[in-house]
């Protein structure tokens, strides 16, 4: 039985993203936040996101990019969509020291 329902997204996110960075985007709020505000989803969507940067720097802006959706053929994104995510070569924008080796220490991913 065919489904327009996404089981499990796989969304890339830019290498450049610092530990900071990473906690914020692997965080249930931000996946959750996600699966609210995108209600569509197929292969190739970029979606421009802000991470909170708390008081540390000014604002933080990715492009998400959806790789693979799961079925095939699903184009709806819900609150059961499982959203996994992947490093591709790219760069974030803005922000301050949220972004580089000298930005708050973080729990997740790699320090640059």
């Amino acid at each position: 039985m065919a489904t327009d329902s996404a089981a499990h997204i796989v969304v890339s996110f830019p290498d450049e993203l610092s530990a900071w960075g990473r906690d914020q985007l692997f965080a249930s709020r931000f996946v959750n936040y996600l699966r609210r505000v995108h209600t569509t989803v197929a292969v190739g969507d970029e979606w421009d996101e802000f991470l909170d940067v708390g008081c540390c720097g000014d604002s933080l802006t990715l492009t998400l990019r959806v790789e693979t959706v799961e079925p095939e053929g699903a184009t709806k994104l819900t609150g059961d969509t499982a959203i996994e995510y992947v490093e591709r070569d790219g760069t974030v924008h803005g922000g301050w020291c949220v972004q580089s080796a000298d930005g708050p220490a973080a729990t997740t991913g790699k320090q640059r």
